[in-house]
């Protein structure tokens, strides 16, 4: 596990944690929307999350077709490849945050995930698809939790 990510990883939870003692809901970008910034803070906490657990990514946010969805995160755990998808809540009133990842939306992030496939020199033995779940604590900033081959 990289020391730098430990320490990222601590600054940025600690970071949350004081925003959520002064209870500031995360403010929008310019012409951009609350839950945008929302899901992109929850991907960053994600991305040094699995840094911090020992995986090495080569990918975020990346788009192959037209048609298809997003990689989130496209990771290496040791031999195996994860294509990781990150949900991010700021309340719990819709349900966990893995919740929402749909079977449409599983069918648009294995589609998207073979066409990487596809493009790898060497093909890797071992790949599964992983959910990092983000909720929004009002006391403590952010929860991450790691589902390992959540689908299939």
């Amino acid at each position: 596990m990289s020391l730098v990510a430990r320490a990222i990883y601590a600054a940025l939870m600690w970071q949350e944690r004081r925003r959520a003692r002064r209870a500031v809901a995360p403010a929008a970008s310019p012409g951009g929307a609350a839950h945008l910034e929302t899901g992109k803070r929850g991907e960053t906490l994600a991305y040094w999350y699995l840094r911090r657990q020992g995986y090495t990514v080569v990918a975020r946010n990346l788009r192959l077709h037209a048609g298809g969805g997003e990689l989130d995160l496209v990771a290496w755990e040791g031999p195996t490849l994860a294509f990781v998808e990150v949900k991010t809540r700021s309340s719990d009133e819709a349900g966990p945050p893995e919740a929402a990842v749909t079977r449409d939306q599983q069918k648009r992030i294995i589609s998207a995930s073979r066409s990487y496939l596809r493009r790898l020199k060497q093909k890797p033995v071992n790949y599964r698809f992983d959910i990092v779940s983000v909720a929004r604590d009002a006391s403590n900033g952010y929860r991450l939790r790691l589902i390992k081959g959540a689908f299939k």
